[in-house]
């Protein structure tokens, strides 16, 4: 299964690299901002419910374990962003750079403040009081990454997530779970069964192609209230148009939106410690998207408002 970084760098490859990645140097090493304005009013309140944060990495350095090393991706320059974008709140996502590492993540928490929530990837060391540290730190879920785990076991996909539901119970805590459509056809029923609130990341690489049985999975779950589906970074392609309106349709107060700033990538065959540029998506296009997927301002409130505030505790 494609990853969402292969999906936009096929992408950029086919529409010119020179084009649409920045030169690498330190004096343009910046995330993309809006290029379109927003043309509607968003509510106050409204969330953008995945960024990532890669700052100084002499401060935070990257996990030797990544796949690609990111420019840097600031509270500034993500500020600038919300500002263009109308947005109040933001959930902040552990990068996968970062590996268990959550401490830029945290740390960006800090500086922006109440208006900040966070999506932490936990090791299996992490005890009880390193886990009320991060709720204190604004954490409100932990992540599980399917997308790139090599060959698909039904039996330990739904182990995983059960244990890993089991280990945040009783915190006001969620699983944010990003998956292919097998993931997806397989968790059916753990999910419907899942005392924890579940969420599934619905990025470029799950929609793409779309499946009919997981589609369908995802779709029951959907209607029965049994999970969220966070649009991240709902790109210019034909499959999210394809499926964007049936999944609001099938319950609005189960959708979430965000703009899955900053466009990282991983372009196969560049080497690890090699910088990779940032993708420069229009995320002021992408938000518009979303008006013309809801049906009327009550319906882009529940998703920009009501419902991250409901998953996240703002």
């Amino acid at each position: 299964m494609q990853s969402r970084r292969e999906f936009l760098a096929a992408g950029i490859a086919a529409a010119g690299a020179a084009a649409l990645l920045r030169p690498v140097t330190a004096a343009s090493a910046t995330a993309s901002q809006p290029s379109t304005p927003v043309d509607f009013d968003v509510p106050a309140g409204a969330c953008d419910c995945h960024v990532h944060v890669m700052q100084d990495a002499r401060r935070f350095p990257f996990a030797a374990s990544r796949v690609y090393t990111p420019e840097t991706a600031s509270v500034a320059e993500l500020r600038s962003l919300h500002r263009a974008l109308h947005i109040d709140r933001v959930v902040v996502i552990q990068a996968t750079v970062y590996g268990s590492d959550n401490s830029c993540a945290l740390d960006a928490i800090k500086q922006i403040g109440e208006s900040a929530r966070g999506i932490a990837v936990l090791s299996d060391t992490d005890s009880s009081a390193e886990l009320d540290a991060m709720h204190r730190g604004g954490i409100r879920g932990i992540r599980i990454h399917f997308e790139n785990a090599g060959a698909f076991d039904p039996a330990a996909v739904r182990q995983h997530v059960k244990a890993s539901a089991e280990r945040i119970k009783g915190r006001g805590w969620h699983l944010e779970i990003v998956a292919g459509w097998r993931e997806l056809e397989a968790l059916r029923d753990e999910v419907a069964a899942c005392a924890t609130p579940v969420s599934f990341d619905l990025g470029v690489p799950t929609i793409s192609g779309v499946d009919p049985a997981g589609f369908k999975a995802l779709l029951s779950l959907l209607r029965e209230g049994k999970t969220y589906v966070d649009i991240a970074g709902p790109y210019d392609t034909a499959d999210y148009n394809q499926i964007a309106k049936p999944l609001i349709a099938a319950n609005p107060e189960r959708i979430t939106w965000g703009t899955n700033w900053p466009h990282v990538l991983h372009i196969p065959g560049r080497k690890v410690t090699e910088i990779t540029p940032f993708a420069k998506a229009d995320d002021g296009r992408d938000l518009n998207r979303l008006h013309a997927w809801t049906t009327g301002a009550a319906q882009r409130k529940l998703i920009l408002v009501e419902n991250p505030a409901r998953l996240y505790g703002f």
